[in-house]
């Protein structure tokens, strides 16, 4: 029987690994897929990617958007932003995708959070792209979408596929997947999501989990499964009994370490 070999993980450029994500001005491309084909090859010798983590400063770019183009930390401003990935331009998934979040942007407005895309296409498919979004969703889309080609900034925020000769497009670079980066106006990641080309996103997911996430960071709070705004919060353990009952009013202790109270919508 023939033995499973695990492919190495994916290795970033030493240029890259020692730019700082604040002060770059202008990211390195995207590694060649000689250099890709290197490192799966002396994978001891290459230096391996470093990990987006939450609560990390998300990097800075430079990019061409179908709205001019952005320097991304001055774009998110003193808001929330997400960023979120699409393999290819005139796919169905991506297509179905991005009229929902059309469709769904005022409630993001409301909550004072920026949405853009990426895909890895040129200025002039997005361009096409979006007429064709607009009239299969009956929609009108009017957040930005990132030109990302030769994925330098997939790459940079890890979202591209795996490594392997198996699943690389024809200039080969590795797909890019389904990535959902949740910001806040520091800067700061507070949420991932990844999902496979195949797999499409839920759009009230991710409303719902900017939802949580403001509530938490407004009052002092986290949120229990399935919780949804107006559904009953948690009080964290740090804080006393007590000094919840005189903060919040009403609170519910099934155990010491679980608590419950209501802060509305």
């Amino acid at each position: 029987m023939a033995s499973h070999i695990a492919r190495p993980a994916s290795r970033l450029p030493s240029t890259l690994l020692s730019r700082s994500p604040r002060t770059t001005k202008h990211l390195p491309r995207y590694p060649s897929p000689t250099f890709l084909r290197r490192s799966l090859a002396t994978p001891t010798t290459a230096k391996e990617q470093p990990r987006l983590r939450l609560g990390s400063l998300a990097p800075n770019f430079q990019a061409k958007t179908t709205q001019g183009d952005i320097d991304f930390h001055e774009w998110i401003g003193d808001k929330w932003a997400i960023l979120f990935s699409h393999p290819a331009d005139f796919t169905p998934v991506c297509t179905t995708e991005l009229g929902a979040f059309a469709k769904l942007k005022p409630e993001f407005d409301r909550r004072g959070v920026k949405l853009i895309g990426l895909s890895a296409n040129d200025l002039g498919s997005h361009s096409k792209w979006i007429a064709d979004i607009n009239d299969i969703a009956n929609t009108s889309l009017t957040f930005p979408i990132i030109a990302d080609a030769d994925r330098h900034i997939a790459w940079t925020y890890d979202m591209v596929d795996a490594q392997d000769t198996t699943n690389i497009d024809e200039k080969g670079i590795a797909f890019t997947i389904r990535s959902v980066f949740v910001i806040d106006p520091a800067k700061k990641i507070r949420l991932t999501m990844m999902y496979p080309a195949s797999a499409g996103r839920n759009t009230a997911e991710v409303l719902r989990v900017v939802d949580a996430l403001q509530t938490g960071d407004g009052k002092g709070v986290t949120t229990p499964i399935d919780w949804v705004p107006g559904g009953d919060v948690i009080v964290p353990p740090t804080v006393g009994t007590e000094d919840a009952r005189r903060k919040f009013g009403d609170v519910r202790v099934v155990r010491p370490y679980l608590r419950f109270t209501n802060v509305g919508k």
